[in-house]
């Protein structure tokens, strides 16, 4: 399985960034597109490095926030034909700590090739699309909210999900930014490579080490390999490859990995 980053906060070969994320991703019988950027920086990242979004057969989204939703309407002006899969809930209108709209646009809401679901869906024999039911240690909202009729309810993230990808003896999972936390999905699922972010930009390593060290403990023990990226933090991240080594590491814009 081939791995490109066409959109990320970092990049080291001059392509721009930004805070948003969006994966290509190539296996023996797809294409995919997951997560659309914070703007289309991905699809002219994609033209600079040579791919071709238009043939781009399935496409996935993995929350409703507009770092990894805002090229959603660009995708599929330039792509005719691949469906995009999302969460049901994903066009609630989400806010963060400060109250600012962070959502979708709601005037992509009833698109035709936009699938939604709700639970676990099994797509073929090679993807599948999950989430996560059971939480095994609470997780920080840092203010993030719903708004469901009049009224702002704390976010459970219930609109976030996560793709499974099968290979031979292998099991990849790609994440978005993991908001209900990598321990809960380390707990949830069986992998052999994570792919995705941490959502642990917002922890300080002096203050609150503790808890990365909690993470450095679940990921030593787990059998798989992580690449980690966007929301995760480069200060946090160093914090952790220190602690878990070889089998930790940063993708980054324009970088492709083959796991």
């Amino acid at each position: 399985m081939k791995v490109t980053v066409l959109s990320e906060n970092t990049s080291q070969c001059g392509l721009p960034t930004e805070h948003g994320l969006s994966l290509y991703i190539e296996t023996r019988r797809h294409r995919i597109l997951f997560d659309f950027g914070h703007s289309t920086n991905f699809i002219s990242n994609a033209r600079a490095l040579g791919i071709d979004l238009s043939g781009v057969d399935i496409a996935f989204l993995s929350h409703g926030h507009n770092d990894h939703s805002t090229g959603l309407e660009a995708f599929l002006d330039i792509n005719k034909h691949a469906n995009v899969y999302m969460h049901e809930l994903a066009f609630e209108p989400h806010y963060n700590g400060r109250n600012e709209f962070i959502g979708m646009d709601p005037t992509l809401d009833g698109h035709p090739r936009l699938i939604k679901v709700r639970e676990d869906t099994e797509i073929d024999p090679e993807l599948s699309f999950l989430t996560i039911k059971q939480l095994k240690r609470p997780i920080d909202t840092f203010g993030q909210k719903v708004k469901r009729g009049r009224y702002m309810e704390k976010e459970k993230y219930e609109h976030e999900m996560y793709l499974q990808i099968r290979e031979g003896y292998k099991t990849y999972i790609v994440s978005g930014c993991t908001h209900k936390g990598i321990i809960n999905l380390i707990c949830a699922f069986r992998f052999n490579c994570f792919i995705g972010g941490f959502h642990f930009m917002k922890y300080e390593v002096v203050w609150d080490e503790e808890i990365l060290l909690e993470a450095v403990r679940a990921l030593k023990d787990s059998c798989a390999d992580f690449y980690t990226c966007h929301c995760t933090g480069i200060e946090q991240f160093h914090f952790l490859k220190d602690n878990v080594g070889a089998k930790l590491n940063y993708i980054s814009t324009g970088m492709t990995i083959e796991v």
